[in-house]
């Protein structure tokens, strides 16, 4: 595992310094990670990246060739050096699990530690969890946009580098897809890798039917061609069904067909008039070229025989949207064994933070099992089921909703405690599984494509009243005010 101990910002480091200087370095602090806008005018955002927090955390340590660095930038002293030598962290995390479905203003993750130790991760946390957690919830508009097809992810060559590429591709495969053709990533997470041939294989051999003809003698079994380097229709397709009746001849069922340029919904209609003509009624259309949801759900509005889908670069840099913007914020510090809240008050009503030690209670309906609302608590508060519960909007107070015959949830669980890993690691696999069952608890109206229902997330009364009795502190005089 590499050592990401320098992946911060400098800012980081001085803060860090200037705590240890100011010798409140071992003050106990709480810092929350959360989002403010759901990425792709989406109504929900799936959070990945929390098993490679987990690696940052486990593989932390500064060398003594990053410590020669820091000391050669003459900012820090040698007590802070020395610090940062026997740097372990010591403190408490809890985060929601891999795969999760989460919405604005949210606690994703919720740390409690020294001052110092709370402060230098910041800058990575957010790095680990942004981008993944983008791209996941890019790959479920895309899949849902495909309606039970097959999708690929095909976006290494088209992403911001190699880390982009390959965790890029791991968060594709949270979203819903099945398959990538990042090798690597492959490898490294346990996914299935998919590919055949460019279209410079075709153009290698003196036709087009030797190229499909070699190909299938190389890979019998598992014979996709690529149909669209010359002419689709009058080219591809025939010269494609040749080369199928000769593999059925030899006993061999080819895949199928990928299509990579043109109008995918007539050429794709066309294809599988042609293919099922022939008796190639259990082919493969594989369209690719430039995807996204919108461009798939309306190819299948026209009604494009396409049944699987290979998606690059709109997906792997989530090309219309291409940052979740989360955040790292203070919301409580200790004194004297107390935890006292802490807010930042902004000019921009939406940057206004949520104080204290908080937790986030999901509300569902005792009978359908779906999810109806979400609830961010004071950790100390408590629900008993067994009674109604009335939740009100935030900021339009009046809007309230009840609910009778419900269950709860808490979404924050352990990662650690006291310096110590808690969280069961799991494959990629079983956060499959875990965010797939995440979305069935979604209405269909929150996973619409365009203006999506949104979901309501609400302030207990308590942290209501809390917020808005700091912010009208604030206004009255905040220097003699502790916010």
């Amino acid at each position: 595992m590499r050592n990401l101990s320098l992946m911060t910002d400098l800012y980081q480091l001085t803060m860090m310094n200037g705590y240890l200087k100011s010798g409140i370095d071992k003050d106990i602090v709480v810092f929350d990670m959360f989002f403010r806008k759901n990425p792709c005018e989406n109504s929900y955002t799936i959070i990945a990246g929390i098993e490679q927090v987990i690696d940052y955390i486990e593989n932390i340590g500064f060398s003594e060739d990053d410590l020669a660095y820091l000391k050669g930038l003459n900012l820090f002293d040698d007590k802070f050096i020395d610090y940062l030598g026997d740097f372990k962290f010591s403190g408490t995390i809890y985060c929601v699990e891999e795969g999760s479905i989460m919405f604005p203003y949210e606690p994703i993750l919720r740390v409690k530690a020294p001052i110092i130790e709370a402060q230098l991760f910041e800058t990575a946390i957010l790095n680990l969890i942004n981008f993944p957690s983008l791209i996941a919830t890019k790959a479920s508009r895309i899949c849902s946009a495909a309606r039970g097809d097959a999708v690929f992810e095909f976006g290494l060559r088209r992403a911001q580098g190699p880390d982009a590429g390959i965790y890029g591709a791991r968060a594709a495969i949270i979203g819903g897809c099945i398959g990538t053709s990042n090798v690597y990533a492959g490898k490294k997470f346990n996914v299935p890798v998919i590919g055949t041939h460019a279209h410079s294989w075709i153009q290698k051999f003196r036709t087009e039917l030797d190229a499909f003809r070699t190909y299938a003698e190389t890979y019998p079994d598992n014979t996709l061609l690529l149909v669209d380097t010359y002419n689709v229709l009058t080219s591809g397709i025939p010269n494609a069904i040749t080369v199928f009746k000769e593999l059925r001849e030899k006993g061999y069922k080819p895949q199928g067909i990928r299509i990579d340029s043109g109008d995918l919904a007539y050429l794709s209609k066309e294809a599988r008039k042609m293919l099922d003509a022939e008796g190639f009624e259990d082919t493969v259309i594989v369209g690719s070229s430039d995807l996204d949801e919108e461009t798939i759900d309306n190819l299948k509005l026209q009604g494009a025989a396409a049944n699987a889908w290979g998606v690059g670069t709109n997906l792997i840099t989530s090309k219309d949207c291409p940052a979740l913007g989360g955040v790292y914020k203070l919301s409580a510090v200790q004194r004297d064994g107390e935890l006292i809240p802490k807010i930042k008050i902004s000019e921009n009503p939406e940057k206004i933070t949520n104080p204290g030690y908080k937790k986030v209670i999901r509300i569902y309906d005792a009978k359908s099992n779906k999810a109806e609302a979400d609830l961010i608590m004071l950790d100390d508060e408590e629900i008993n089921t067994d009674a109604p519960l009335t939740i009100f909007h935030p900021l339009h107070t009046w809007k309230k909703k009840t609910f009778t015959n419900y269950n709860i949830r808490e979404m924050l669980v352990p990662l650690y405690k006291d310096g110590n890993l808690v969280y069961r690691r799991r494959d990629i696999q079983e956060i499959c599984e875990y965010t797939q069952k995440e979305l069935d608890s979604l209405w269909a109206e929150y996973k619409r494509l365009k203006r999506p229902h949104l979901y309501k997330v609400d302030l207990s009364k308590k942290l209501w009243d809390l917020k808005n009795k700091m912010m009208e502190g604030c206004n009255i005089n905040c220097t003699k005010k502790e916010i």
